[in-house]
């Protein structure tokens, strides 16, 4: 496992950072709901500098670099509060570029390379969340189409975006995973709903309804009832970008700052804590350089990528709760750096997989404990 970057790789974190200085503390990577008209003018001048297709082979307009340049990009994107990675020009461009017609591949990767075209990920239910071969929303065969009825829940930026990348029963319901259809759907067409869920932190999850919603056969991406497989590639394709450990150094320097603008590092209980902290911040960026291993060896990383989401989560959680704790009231008052932190910490054990599936994944993968009591 190589820990340094090449010098060529350095060069390019280099031109990141000078490039986020016009949006540095933008604090997209945090309050996305909030700030999404300033992100999507940096997602458009990434786009001119074709940094949202900087992993996609040079024939779809992507610059074709490999993963460490994205690994580099999207982690000074979190240390830098910008934004996260957009699904629109990962999960989605790559499913297209995989699996999508020619006409697809026309339609819809030039204004996502671009910038200009955004999606959310509708796969959660609320009855399917860690469980999507239970998911109910269904695509049902109409006329030269589907139609799709049922509801989908917590669905990071809905609000904001244009479309929707939507994972829909068009099988049995005892077809669990066998029988699942990828759709692109128009969040603004007839028949689609979206509501707010308010968050702690002040931004919002969605949840969406479909009314007899028809959408036509150039709609779903790849071939009915074949979503498993994509929506597994799709997924391996992201893992090293997903939890970036930048985020967690960031969050570790403020926390620290903060508590020493108010005089509380004399406290030698606090100053072990903070020793401690700087070790498992450490072994997150360990963690992310593990994924990332694999990612550029073109090996399977479901066991490293687990491990690093429960690291992430733990960190975000622990730099939190230690400002909460030695600040005391001040640290609780609504919009100071700490609440501000200890909020977003809150649902980071949700996102992107909850804890106790990356444990499930690692015991039973990792540690090979399947079936053992």
């Amino acid at each position: 496992m190589r820990f340094t970057f090449s010098e060529e790789e350095e060069t390019f974190r280099a031109e990141v950072r000078e490039f986020l200085e016009d949006y540095r503390d933008l604090e997209g990577f945090i309050l996305q709901g909030r700030k999404f008209a300033e992100i999507k003018k940096l997602f458009l001048a990434m786009g001119a500098r074709g940094w949202l297709a900087i992993g996609w082979p040079k024939q779809f307009g992507g610059l074709e670099k490999p993963p460490s340049y994205e690994y580099i990009l999207w982690d000074e994107m979190a240390y830098a509060r910008a934004a996260r990675n957009p699904l629109s020009a990962g999960i989605v461009a790559k499913s297209i570029i995989r699996y999508g017609s020619a006409a697809q591949k026309s339609e819809w990767l030039d204004p996502i390379r671009s910038g200009d075209l955004h999606f959310s990920l509708g796969y959660s239910e609320p009855e399917a969340g860690s469980d999507l071969a239970a998911l109910r929303c269904r695509a049902d065969a109409h006329g030269d189409g589907y139609r799709i009825n049922g509801q989908k829940c917590w669905q990071s930026y809905a609000h904001d975006m244009d479309y929707l990348w939507l994972l829909a029963r068009t099988g049995t319901q005892e077809s669990r995973g066998r029988g699942l259809s990828l759709f692109i759907v128009d969040l603004k067409a007839r028949g689609v709903t979206v509501n707010p869920l308010p968050l702690m932190d002040g931004d919002q999850l969605n949840e969406i309804f479909f009314d007899d919603v028809d959408v036509g056969q150039d709609q779903r991406v790849g071939a009915e009832n074949g979503a498993w497989s994509i929506m597994g590639e799709a997924l391996a394709d992201e893992r090293h970008i997903q939890f970036p450990p930048g985020r967690i150094r960031r969050d570790l320097e403020e926390v620290t700052a903060w508590l020493r603008e108010r005089g509380l590092l004399d406290d030698p209980v606090l100053v072990h804590r903070l020793a401690d902290l700087v070790v498992e911040s450490l072994e997150v960026e360990m963690h992310g350089l593990r994924v990332l291993d694999c990612m550029q060896k073109k090996r399977p990383a479901i066991v490293e990528a687990a491990t690093n989401k429960i690291a992430h989560t733990n960190a975000c959680a622990a730099i939190a709760q230690t400002a909460m704790e030695f600040g005391a009231g001040e640290a609780m008052i609504e919009g100071s750096r700490p609440d501000v932190l200890w909020r977003a910490s809150l649902w980071e054990p949700i996102g992107g997989g909850t804890s106790e599936v990356m444990r499930s994944l690692v015991a039973r993968r990792g540690l090979g404990l399947a079936g053992k009591t």
